[in-house]
């Protein structure tokens, strides 16, 4: 498994684990989340209709476990940046979103079938570039962000933690 950002690989071990669902957006529950750590995941084809279709499931999730309206932005914002990354660098016919909540962190991955030829990492794009800076807003985002390999299968998970607190999101 290859790590990047500063991650601690056995912090991520003692994180809840989410299992991977079909359509539609679905509650989950690990032996370890119980009650108290919701989860959820989504798998679509690997299009880019299928970044607005993830970012309102991923909002209406939110909203439901009361997370902060700045945090629920930030978790758009990530979350459309990951999956376009799938969709613009990858061979993937589908991918695969997850969330997680719990012990103060949102948790976001996505998941590609088949990774790319490079690692995913953030880059200074020219200012004429209309693109290169996706990572970049995760990083500024985020409390945590890296990349491992999926632990089944060719793929590669991009993850990215945020602080979750309890306020409606809008």
């Amino acid at each position: 498994m290859r790590e990047r950002h500063g991650h601690d690989a056995q912090a991520d071990e003692r994180r809840p684990l989410v299992a991977p669902l079909a359509l539609p957006l679905t509650p989950l529950r690990t032996s370890r989340e119980q009650d108290t750590h919701p989860g959820c995941a989504l798998r679509l084809p690997a299009t880019a209709p299928s970044v607005s279709t993830i970012r309102a499931a991923v909002r209406e999730r939110l909203r439901a476990w009361g997370v902060s309206p700045q945090v629920c932005d930030d978790a758009l914002l990530v979350t459309s940046e990951l999956v376009t990354n799938v969709i613009t660098h990858t061979l993937s016919d589908h991918l695969e979103c997850r969330l997680s909540v719990g012990a103060g962190l949102l948790r976001l991955e996505v998941e590609d079938e088949i990774r790319a030829q490079t690692l995913p990492a953030p880059r200074t794009p020219d200012p004429d570039e209309h693109c290169g800076r996706g990572l970049l807003l995760v990083g500024a985002v985020s409390s945590a962000w890296g990349v491992m390999d999926a632990p089944h299968g060719t793929g590669r998970i991009v993850w990215a933690e945020l602080p979750s607190r309890t306020e409606e999101c809008h």
